[in-house]
């Protein structure tokens, strides 16, 4: 509403100037006019070009600031999910998490099918399949974060002294049945600051499948078992979207 109301007032005050430039203004000064003229329609020219393409960069910048964000979540999703397979739970305490990558050992296992005799009575013996699962060794769980800079996963990209917020919580899945959940997130503003403030506002209400709903970027749920992201899938194809 803002670019089409400058845009209504710029054609008012052209067609006023222009009926002054006709009736009043002496022929040896309308050149003055027409420079005025020429000086209004570059801006007008502008303002428009600038109504059309501001939302087109906000896009572009918002879906950079967001994949460097998305990385350092899907690090933290990593690591919380492999603390779950060694621990049965998740954790909000960050340094002991960075820690847990650099000292913890991941179970391998072999599962194998055996046979075993059954008796079943009245000299009835029979022989009965089972699954047996052993360890046959270990691994560090350092092993799948190389290359990922997980020392400073806590960090939002882009944002001086921020470090996203974790949670950790249980969900009855079942009657019965308690799972461990955990929560990290980042909020929009804090990624999208000095931006538009009229677009950041768009961009906080945001309810279409192909965007990052709602105020926050984040992983994981304290409300159902999850360790998916909000964000859509294109965040997850083709690497980062920072090149």
């Amino acid at each position: 509403m803002g670019l089409l109301g400058m845009i209504l007032a710029a054609v008012i005050v052209a067609v006023l100037l222009a009926i002054v430039i006709v009736k009043f203004l002496p022929l040896k000064l309308r050149w003055i006019a027409s420079i005025l003229l020429l000086g209004l329609t570059v801006f007008l020219v502008y303002k428009i070009y600038y109504g059309i393409m501001e939302p087109i960069i906000f896009n572009k910048n918002k879906v950079i600031k967001y994949s460097k964000v998305i990385q350092n979540l899907k690090i933290i999703r990593d690591a919380e999910v492999k603390h779950f397979e060694v621990t049965g739970k998740y954790t909000k305490d960050k340094a002991a998490l960075i820690q847990f990558i650099d000292t913890a050992k991941l179970a391998l296992t072999e599962t194998k099918t055996i046979v075993e005799k059954e008796n079943r009575g009245g000299g009835i013996i029979i022989d009965v399949e089972k699954r047996q699962t052993d360890t046959i060794g270990y691994e560090p769980v350092s092993k799948y974060f190389k290359g990922k800079n997980y020392k400073e996963m806590f960090k939002i990209p882009g944002v001086e002294g921020k470090e996203f917020e974790v949670e950790v919580g249980t969900v009855e899945k079942v009657p019965g049945m308690v799972v461990p959940t955990f929560y990290v997130k980042s909020h929009k503003t804090d990624i999208l600051k000095g931006m538009d403030e009229s677009l950041l506002k768009q961009e906080l209400e945001q309810l279409a499948t192909d965007q990052i709903k709602g105020e926050f970027v984040s992983v994981g749920s304290l409300d159902e078992v999850s360790t998916g992201g909000n964000w859509p899938p294109f965040y997850d194809k083709d690497g980062d979207k920072n090149e």
